[in-house]
């Protein structure tokens, strides 16, 4: 228990055998059950999580029949957590790499009700040092980073990628994650989600580890953000139907729509007189105004509708 809060801790686990152990050992006294997901390893990992479990009456271990995804992983946990009844769920990796010492400074906001999701953010900290991160992940984690603060509308988040969590159970219920992405990515997928169903999150400081000899990520860099732009995409226009058009109404929703609509017609009209000017057929002054005036108006458009965007999710 903390501050009269039961919690819940998710573990994701693939091939783990190495880490999974001391990974466990960090859970902290107010933690009351701990869940490891073993999504499908073909390693030791669930065996090193039974051993634990015979001297800690906390774990539990829950097993995939085959490597489903960490965000499928990840939505077992929470699942079983909220069918448990526990009142906040905390989520880590089970490679020992996020700092579970600091889980209350990710609890707190939760607890209070300020919010109802609370993430880690490693830039945060006075001990992140962009010299630690190489520029391969750096600059994807930035692209990605403002992709989702578009597609998700929490335009103060950074540091989307990371999977240190807590979420209360009132958010749990209330999503649909049957729809949730299931692969890496899934941070990012849970943002648009809990911003479409009105749910408030924020970013908390949190410590990086860097263990010496093992991988510091799944993630590769420019693949990964190739691979999870378009669900991001997607996810922008799912929300925008699903939050400012069914679930309740906005004018912004058209301002998207009208500069999404104005900006690319009036790009293509410019290559078109760039094209009839360039062949000697000559643009009028008149259609020269009507290309400015499109692109112009595209991009006010957009930018009052992330202004409005910005506004509803504070």
């Amino acid at each position: 228990m903390y501050k009269d809060k039961s919690i819940a801790l998710v573990i994701p686990a693939r091939n783990e055998e190495r880490l999974i152990g001391p990974t466990v050992d960090a859970a902290p006294e107010l933690i009351d059950h701990i869940y490891v997901i073993d999504d499908g390893s073909t390693d030791a990992t669930a065996d090193v999580v039974r051993q634990r479990a015979a001297r800690d009456a906390r774990i539990e271990l829950v097993q995939h029949e085959g490597n489903i995804g960490v965000g499928q992983a990840i939505i077992t946990g929470y699942r079983k957590a909220s069918a448990a009844g526990f009142d906040i769920t905390v989520v880590v990796g089970g490679d020992n790499q996020m700092p579970l010492d600091q889980v209350t400074d990710l609890l707190d906001p939760v607890v209070a009700g300020q919010v109802d999701y609370a993430k880690g953010n490693r830039f945060l900290t006075p001990d992140f040092r962009l010299e630690d991160m190489p520029w391969t992940r750096l600059f994807p984690n930035a692209v990605i980073s403002a992709l989702t603060k578009v597609a998700s509308g929490f335009y103060k988040i950074f540091d989307v990628v990371d999977g240190y969590t807590a979420i209360n159970k009132r958010a749990i219920d209330m999503v649909d994650w049957s729809k949730a992405w299931k692969a890496y990515g899934y941070p990012m997928d849970y943002l648009v989600r809990l911003n479409a169903y009105g749910l408030r999150v924020r970013d908390v400081p949190r410590r990086p580890i860097y263990l010496e000899g093992e991988r510091q990520s799944q993630i590769k860099g420019f693949q990964y953000m190739m691979q999870v732009s378009p669900m991001l995409v997607r996810g922008f226009f799912w929300r925008l139907f699903a939050k400012y058009l069914i679930r309740d109404f906005h004018p912004l929703f058209f301002f998207f729509v009208f500069g999404m609509t104005f900006l690319p017609l009036g790009v293509l009209y410019g290559f078109f007189l760039i094209y009839q000017q360039w062949v000697g057929i000559g643009v009028s002054g008149p259609r020269a105004v009507m290309c400015a005036l499109l692109i112009i108006m595209g991009i006010q458009f957009l930018l009052f509708a992330m202004l409005y965007d910005m506004q509803e999710s504070e």
